[in-house]
């Protein structure tokens, strides 16, 4: 029942942010996806509907680098660095950050501050 109600509530918010928030060919949007054990982040252009970057925390290649960080916060700040890094690969610089209707604290900051590191621009 608890659960229903948090998740309501999250899609509610999510609805609005979506309202405001959309992402371009020049400034694509940085979308957060947060489950109980992984987070998953993508680089979605909304003007074609096309995912141009996308990384998780169940990549083959982040799951060796991953399994010796502490925390899900850390996971989270190396996960937003790989993500910055392929974005930058492909002349993604800057970004409209979307944190999906999730509170911007703990993992979801993280991540955002290592997309920042990383050299990503929102």
């Amino acid at each position: 029942m608890i659960n229903s109600r948090r998740r309501a509530r999250r899609l509610g918010v999510k609805s609005r942010i979506r309202k405001k928030i959309r992402g371009t060919a020049e400034r694509p949007r940085l979308v957060v996806f947060r489950s109980i054990s992984h987070l998953y982040v993508q680089v979605v252009d909304d003007s074609v509907a096309k995912t141009l970057v996308a990384c998780s925390s169940l990549s083959k290649d982040l799951k060796e680098s991953l399994a010796a960080v502490k925390g899900q916060r850390e996971k989270a700040k190396s996960l937003g660095q790989q993500i910055a890094k392929l974005a930058i690969e492909k002349n993604i610089k800057t970004v409209v950050f979307d944190r999906n209707g999730y509170n911007y604290h703990g993992v979801v900051k993280s991540l955002a501050d290592g997309a920042r590191e990383g050299g990503l621009t929102f």
